[in-house]
C-alpha cells in the first residue's frame, strides 16, 4: 500500500543510538508515522555513557530517585529510546528535544504539539511509535502471557465480542484475547484515556477490525482508526492504534523547523458515539 494516509508504518527494529536510522526516517515521510522496537540491554553504553544526564534532561531527577538499579536502567533506556527515535523522525537532535508527561504519565514532546508519540516496555522489550498526522498509541505483550478466558472475558470484552469468542475453540481463545487487549490498550493510550475507558466499553469488529460499539455495531469515533499487530523479535505480539485526523503532510523534508509552522491538531474530545 502506497501513501501513508490510514496505513501504519511496519516497525523497524534499532540496536540502540548507533544504529542505522534511515528506515525511520523513510518511514515518517513515507505513511507519517514510525514504529521503532528495541531491547533494553542495546541501550546499556548510552546510559552509562557521560552525556545520560544532557539526554534525559527534566527526567534527571526521577532517575536519580529510582533505586532499584534494573528499574533506573530500564528507565533511562526508555527514555533514551524516545528521544532517539523522535529525533530520527524529526531529523534533530535528541538532546534538542524536551519530554514532558500529562497528568496520568503520557509522554509528549514540550513544544511540538502536532507530533504524538507512545511509549511501551514489557521485559527486554522497548516500543516507541511517533505520529504527525493524529494520535498514536502502542502496546506490547509477551507471546506466551497466559490470558485466562475464563477469569478475563468479564473485563475485556464487549457483549458482541463475547458472543464471536464463545463461537471460537476454546484452545484459540487465550491468543485470540492476548492481540485484542494488545489492541485496545494501544487505543486507550493513543486516546490518553489508560484505563479510564474500560475495555468493555468499545470493541472491534471480528470482521473488519474496525472499532465498534458494545453491541457490535460501528462506532463512532473522532478521525479515522486503524490498527496493526505485529510479532516482533519472535517473542512479542505489538499493536498499534493510529488515528489520521486528516491534516495533509508532506512526503519530505519533515523537521522540527517544518512541524512548528503547521497548526496544532485539534483536541481530540470524543471517544464513542
Amino acid at each position: 500500500m502506497t501513501g501513508h494516509h490510514g496505513t501504519i508504518a511496519p516497525p523497524v527494529r534499532v540496536d540502540g543510538p548507533d544504529a542505522p536510522w534511515q528506515g525511520v526516517r523513510e518511514a515518517m515521510d513515507r505513511y507519517g508515522n514510525t514504529v521503532v522496537h528495541t531491547v533494553r540491554d542495546a541501550w546499556s553504553p548510552a546510559v552509562a555513557g557521560p552525556a545520560l544526564r544532557t539526554l534525559l534532561g527534566r527526567d534527571w531527577p526521577r532517575y536519580l530517585r529510582t533505586g532499584d538499579p534494573a528499574a533506573r536502567h530500564r528507565f533511562a533506556a526508555s527514555r533514551l529510546a524516545v528521544k532517539y527515535t523522535a529525533a530520527a523522525a524529526l531529523r534533530t537532535d535528541p538532546a534538542e528535544l524536551d519530554l514532558a508527561y500529562q497528568i496520568g504519565g503520557r509522554p509528549y514532546l514540550r513544544g511540538l504539539a502536532p507530533i504524538d508519540i507512545s511509549l511501551t516496555h514489557t521485559g527486554e522489550l522497548i516500543a516507541v511509535a511517533v505520529s504527525r498526522d493524529g494520535r498514536i498509541g502502542v502496546d506490547a505483550e509477551p507471546v506466551g502471557r497466559r490470558m485466562p478466558y475464563d477469569l478475563l472475558h468479564g473485563r475485556v470484552l464487549t457483549p458482541a465480542e463475547r458472543r464471536w469468542f464463545d463461537r471460537l475453540p476454546q484452545a484459540e481463545r487465550g491468543a485470540r484475547l492476548l492481540r485484542l487487549w494488545t489492541l485496545k490498550e494501544a487505543y486507550t493510550k493513543a486516546l490518553g484515556q489508560g484505563l479510564q475507558l474500560g475495555f468493555t466499553q468499545f470493541g472491534f469488529d471480528p470482521d473488519t477490525g474496525r472499532l465498534s460499539a458494545p453491541d457490535g455495531r460501528p462506532a463512532a469515533a473522532h478521525g479515522e482508526w486503524t490498527f496493526a499487530t505485529h510479532r516482533v523479535l519472535r517473542r512479542y505480539l505489538l499493536s498499534v492504534a493510529r488515528q489520521d485526523a486528516g491534516r495533509p503532510a508532506p512526503r519530505r523534508g519533515t523537521s522540527v523547523h517544518t512541524l512548528l509552522d503547521h497548526d496544532v491538531l485539534r483536541t481530540v474530545t470524543g471517544l464513542l458515539g
